[in-house]
């Protein structure tokens, strides 16, 4: 396990890639964006507006919102920045937060049309429960309707433009399909999605016309109805995780102001929002790759100068792949087993060559010092 010397980016991330020098690549893109030409950026991104509008259909572009900093910040900038007609879609998770909902409606309030989906909440618990025992990500069906559903919205409405949020093989620094340009009609080809076929989702109990909102369109769809799909990070110079949540919270974003940081393992309040699974998902992550979500925030203040790598050290070594209690307990009352078979699931996952069991507590200990190379 070798981290990056720059930031806090261990190897263990899939399909993630390091120059000779060992810096990661999401390191090096933070570097190219200063001889980015921005306006040239910005002006590409006002004709792709341009061209949207001059289609005259209802909705000049789809954003898909999940109440977040990001997806907020999306929908803003495309109606009051570029001046589209925006619809947005909301997937609704199951077992939804208050904080979740009550941003969306903070959204819709703000003057927005917006379609709500929320998948049979009956199948999706199945497939839930299937994709912690097979892959220890029991998010992964949900993210694929997540994602899915902008795209299913605009063909179905005929709608020129989807509007995502970041590229993850620039901000992660991955080698991937997911291309490192302002294309998002290849985001099925990332980490999350692994192609987007729902079929790998099937199960028993579960067959293809319970999985419509899950399956990933076919490219030529696309380009049989003339749409396109952009990365608003690729355009926005001012587009970062700090920045997105301060404007949102400007236009009544909530956070996980009452919650404990220990118990969400991260150290900022404005993310997972929507769903407390993501919570436990982080903890799965840590166990599996060796990080969770606060080095991914770590990550981000390093490369925009907001932290020392030695101060996000101590941040990581403090909430890095924390989940309190009664997301656990959540979660197993959720899929109905037993925190006993919970843990017997998840031991199944750890990766033994990171971590240790102690003999007394059975929690598992990291072998690693954070930011140190790790050699098995």
């Amino acid at each position: 396990m070798k981290y990056c010397k720059k930031c806090l980016q261990p190897d263990t991330r899939p399909n993630i890639k390091f120059n000779t020098e060992g810096v990661c690549y999401a390191c090096l893109y933070e570097e190219e964006k200063s001889k980015i030409d921005w306006k040239a950026r910005e002006a590409e991104l006002k004709s792709i507006a341009e061209w949207a509008k001059s289609k005259n259909r209802i909705y000049d572009c789809v954003v898909g919102v999940s109440g977040g900093k990001d997806s907020t910040y999306q929908a803003f900038y495309a109606k009051e920045k570029l001046g589209l007609n925006v619809l947005l879609v909301n997937n609704e998770p199951d077992c939804m937060t208050d904080i979740g909902k009550k941003n969306i409606e903070n959204l819709i309030n703000h003057g927005f049309d917006i379609i709500k989906i929320r998948t049979n909440p009956n199948k999706l618990r199945l497939l839930t429960k299937d994709a912690f025992y097979k892959y220890g990500n029991p998010i992964k069906p949900s993210e694929y309707s997540l994602w899915c559903s902008a795209y299913k919205i605009a063909l179905k409405f005929d709608i020129p433009l989807i509007i995502q949020g970041e590229n993850a093989a620039l901000t992660l620094g991955l080698e991937n399909g997911l291309g490192r340009d302002g294309n998002a009609l290849n985001v099925n080809e990332g980490n999350t999605l692994a192609g987007g076929n729902a079929k790998d989702l099937l199960i028993d109990g579960v067959d293809m016309k319970d999985l419509y909102f899950y399956d990933f369109p076919k490219k030529e769809e696309f380009s049989n109805k003339d749409i396109r799909g952009i990365y608003l990070q690729y355009y926005a110079k001012e587009w970062s995780q700090v920045q997105n949540a301060d404007f949102s919270i400007a236009r009544g974003l909530l956070g996980r102001a009452n919650e404990n940081l220990h118990d969400i393992g991260r150290y900022r309040r404005y993310t997972a929002l929507d769903s407390d699974m993501q919570i436990l998902n982080q903890m799965l992550k840590y166990l599996k790759f060796g990080f969770g979500f606060a080095t991914d925030e770590a990550c981000y203040d390093i490369r925009e100068g907001r932290l020392s790598r030695e101060d996000a050290i101590w941040l990581v070594q403090q909430y890095d792949g924390k989940c309190g209690e009664k997301y656990i307990q959540e979660f197993c009352d959720y899929i109905e087993i037993s925190e006993e078979e919970f843990w017997r699931v998840v031991d199944n996952f750890v990766n033994k060559e990171l971590f240790f069991k102690d003999k007394v507590t059975g929690k598992w200990i990291p072998k690693f010092k954070v930011g140190e190379d790790f050699i098995v």
